[in-house]
């Protein structure tokens, strides 16, 4: 019996059929350990000794592994072919070894490109030994990766209270988004105008020309920059005869794009799916592992983390077949196309994603969730695309002159002559249209003729800033700057939006302040850690290594030395001084020039303080340098130039009940309400408020900051027990509350309008269906049907934290950028697994332990106080 041991239980049924009743495979759920989160899990002084780690569910499935190896004659690791697959075979050897469960047994190492019985087959037949360049090069990353974070974080930790961490890879990511956003602040619109007519010659149809030469000067961009520029220019126009100057029409060859690799893919997928990063692997993943075919299991696509684009030579022939027996013998190219990767070091699966069998054609397939199809339909046609005839198009221009050749207009057009691979695929740009100019015919037109040039029109424009990331363009310029390896993009964009340092908007990225401080913090301190180069020179180091062409360890020698003095140079470095570099380094952004003219950091409360960054225990904000004197502050975005008056307190009007001003401001957490001013002799604190989730500052007038003043609000004494029912607004949003138990509420206009029945009712569905500490029971907002394995109903839920699917006891945040109401069952299914690998069950266990120990603790205190009481009133009774 051999014992074969993959990553998934997926894949292990699959390889399980293929192999027979001679193999026994099982699956080791991705890293059997990890490195634990803590200090000194790589320690320098022990040249770089690793400390390793298993989880529970690892523990459990090792000794299953360690059992089955025992009674075994052969291991084969047949993990993923790369980096990673070959880590996690190490990791086992590792393990077995330790558990003295090999004894000498013959260990083989497989890999294969896709999970098809051929695949699989010609794999066991060509067995090789574990590659220890590879699992070096991983080493070397982790502990890299780790060093940084682990240094890093904590420097930030205490200089700058409320960052979260710090990545070699991460920051570098956060720098270029932070890095265009103020390319967008610091752009200035230019005006430029343009001139366009319509143009006819000889009878025939009109044409769209526009404007290349006035006073014998070529135009440029910016040679029009005003209207009076432009009128000139129609003027111009307008009194000139005109000619066909020339006519030229030229062949154009468009070949087709290579076969996916997994940075294009995902780049592709975003601008065409709207898929996420994560979401573009996790389907891959999928895809990869396959469905059932006539009861056989059959993975679709090749292996989905590759920076190669080359195609086997039998898949080749396989998609030029395609090609003929689909589109026809004129659509197939003399000889097969042939792709090579620009890459310095492609990853070590060096096959491209394709399908596992190109007459697998999308509608066929049956079994395929939206996702999987959609992500398969795009893999399928970029494969069969890649190896069709090109396409050919015919460029016209024209050029119009006027009769002194002083003016001069020009049109151009492309027309499709042979469609080629466009008839099948067509790649997305950034700005979601699409590369190919489509047809533009030109009528036919003979140079020397005369030109009739009509309804001259003149278009003011504008210069547009430097458009902001989206998943696509940053995935695209980090593998440009040779930063990170594309199967670790979606986890990089993952953590920047998971750590709050960016946000997504119409799915562009935009950095948030605390995102913009970490890299001013990292440029202005560890300036050369988040350069490019660096970094990209980093990534050529590590796959020298995975080449056999570096020492890992002497690498990370020379690294450590270097990284470690840095910081420790800066151990005596004073908040005061990261401020004051932060101060000039954010100040464009912070400190934006003010209208009235006065120095952009004059506090406009006391007029005498200077406005600076302040760092708090809740993170950054700005406030007054004559604190306490002054307790002026606003967020770091809000500027008091966004609307003056809220800075010093924009008064509403005057409540009639205590004659004081009720004032409209904003401070560190936001706007708020006010009543009175605060008594810093008696220390007494003005009544605020907040102003509510989904209220506009801008609306707010005397009546509204007045209800918000008078919260809570008295809703009606109860009929049953006559106690007073109270709506009001709290840390966790709306509410209304009777006795000890609160019910939320949908929106905050509903606190001001609810009524004694309605709230009544509220009251009772509350108690009727507690959860936990008397929380509602959740309901689903969609069933997605029964667990394939189970058979028990997985559901999508809103959460207090956001979205997220349930089975039996597993809750899975459903990820930033995936839509809850379109999640598929297979998506939520996958999301689970994922959690269930990780601990899905321990956090209530541990909640339970802690509540236990917290009875205990409280019984006892309890206990104790009571002996105590007991004690002093029996010494008072005996005085």
């Amino acid at each position: 019996m051999q014992v074969v041991i993959v990553e998934s239980p997926s894949k292990a049924k699959t390889i399980n059929k293929y192999l027979g009743n001679d193999y026994k495979v099982l699956a080791s759920y991705g890293h059997i350990r990890d490195l634990p989160s803590r200090d000194g899990s790589v320690d320098p002084e022990q040249d770089f000794a690793m400390i390793w780690d298993m989880d529970a569910k690892s523990k459990k499935r090792v000794s299953e592994i360690v059992d089955a190896v025992k009674k075994a004659d052969g291991l084969i690791l047949a993990t993923d072919p790369d980096r990673e697959g070959e880590a996690i075979s190490w990791h086992l050897m590792e393990v077995l070894h330790a558990r003295k469960a090999l004894n000498g047994m013959p260990v083989r190492r497989v890999a294969f490109n896709a999970i098809t019985k051929k695949a699989v087959t010609e794999a066991m037949a060509n067995p090789r030994d574990v590659d220890q360049a590879l699992v070096d090069a991983y080493l070397a990353r982790r502990a890299l990766d780790y060093l940084v974070g682990f240094t890093l974080s904590p420097v930030l930790w205490r200089k700058l209270p409320g960052s979260r961490s710090a990545g070699r890879v991460q920051s570098v990511a956060l720098r270029l988004i932070c890095e265009r956003e103020m390319e967008i602040e610091k752009f200035v619109a230019e005006e430029y105008w343009s001139l366009d007519a319509q143009v006819t010659s000889g009878g025939s149809a009109p044409f769209t020309a526009r404007l290349v030469t006035l006073d014998g000067e070529k135009l440029t961009k910016f040679s029009l920059g005003n209207a009076g520029d432009a009128a000139r220019a129609k003027a111009a126009v307008e009194g000139s005869r005109f000619r066909i100057a020339d006519v030229q029409s030229k062949p154009v060859r468009r070949n087709p794009y290579a076969p996916f690799t997994t940075s294009t893919l995902q780049q592709e997928a975003s601008r065409k799916l709207g898929f996420n990063a994560s979401r573009t692997m996790r389907t891959a993943q999928r895809l990869y592992e396959g469905i059932s075919i006539g009861g056989e299991t059959v993975g679709l696509i090749t292996y989905m983390r590759t920076d190669g684009i080359d195609m086997a030579p039998e898949a080749v022939q396989d998609a030029r077949a395609a090609v003929k027996g689909t589109f026809g013998a004129e659509y197939l190219p003399d000889s097969p196309r042939m792709y090579k990767s620009k890459a310095k070091n492609a990853q070590e699966a060096h096959e491209c994603i394709r399908p596992t069998s190109f007459t697998r054609h999308p509608r066929g397939l049956k079994n395929l969730g939206t996702d999987e199809y959609r992500l398969y339909d795009l893999i399928w046609k970029r494969a069969i695309a890649s190896q069709m005839e090109a396409a050919r198009l015919e460029q016209t221009t024209i050029e119009i002159a006027s009769s002194d050749d002083k003016t001069g207009l020009r049109a151009t057009g492309s027309v499709i002559v042979f469609d080629g691979f466009l008839k099948l695929y067509t790649e997305t740009r950034d700005d979601s249209e699409s590369e190919e100019d489509g047809e533009s015919r030109l009528p036919k037109v003979t140079a020397g003729a005369d030109a009739d040039v009509l309804d001259p029109n003149t278009e003011q424009h504008f210069t547009q800033p430097p458009p902001r990331f989206t998943e696509a363009s940053l995935v695209k310029r980090l593998e440009e700057l040779g930063i990170g390896r594309p199967s670790t993009y979606a986890s990089i964009i993952s953590v920047l939006q998971d750590r709050t340092y960016v946000t997504m908007d119409k799915n562009r990225f935009i950095p948030d302040d605390k995102g913009r401080i970490v890299t001013a913090f990292l440029e202005n301190f560890f300036a050369r850690y988040v350069q490019y180069d660096f970094t990209a020179n980093l990534e050529e180091t590590l796959d020298e290594i995975s080449d056999g062409k570096a020492d890992w360890k002497q690498f990370l020698r020379d690294f450590w030395r270097e990284f470690n003095a840095t910081v420790q140079s800066l151990s005596e470095l004073r908040i005061t001084h990261v401020l004051d570099a932060l101060n000039e380094a954010l100040g464009p952004h912070i400190f934006p020039p003010r209208e009235d003219g006065k120095p952009a950091r004059l506090c406009p409360t006391c007029n005498e303080g200077e406005l600076s960054l302040k760092i708090g225990r809740f993170g950054a904000f700005i406030g007054c340098s004559n604190y306490p004197d002054c307790n002026y502050t606003r967020q770091l975005a809000k500027s008091e130039a966004d609307d003056p008056e809220l800075a010093e307190g924009k008064v509403l009007g005057v409540d009639p009940n205590t004659s004081l001003e009720v004032s409209l401001r904003t401070g560190r957490f936001g706007p708020y309400v006010q009543l009175g001013e605060e008594n810093k002799e008696l220390k007494e604190k003005p009544k605020r408020a907040s102003i509510p989730k989904g209220w506009e500052v801008a609306e707010i007038d005397f009546d509204k900051a007045m209800m918000l003043l008078s919260l809570p609000r008295e809703v009606g004494p109860h009929p049953e027990d006559g106690e007073m029912i109270e709506a009001a607004i709290g840390r966790y949003g709306p509410y209304i509350k009777h006795g000890k138990t609160y019910a939320n509420l949908p929106t905050a206009d509903e606190v001001f309008e609810i009524g004694l029945n309605r709230a009544v009712t509220v009251i009772a569905e509350k108690l009727a269906n507690p959860r936990g500490r008397g929380q509602t029971a959740a309901k689903p907002i969609r069933e997605l049907g029964a667990h394939p394995e189970t058979e028990d109903p997985v559901n999508v839920f809103e959460g207090r934290y956001g979205p997220y699917v349930k089975h039996q006891k597993i809750n899975a945040t459903i990820p930033k950028g995936m839509d809850p109401q379109k999640i598929t069952l297979e998506e939520a299914v996958a999301l689970i697994a994922e959690r269930e690998a990780k601990g899905g069950t321990k956090k209530k266990a541990t909640k339970k332990a802690a509540t236990k120990t917290t009875k205990k603790t409280t019984t006892k205190k309890a206990a104790k106080k009571s002996t105590k009481k007991a004690t002093k009133k029996a010494a008072k009774k005996s005085t």
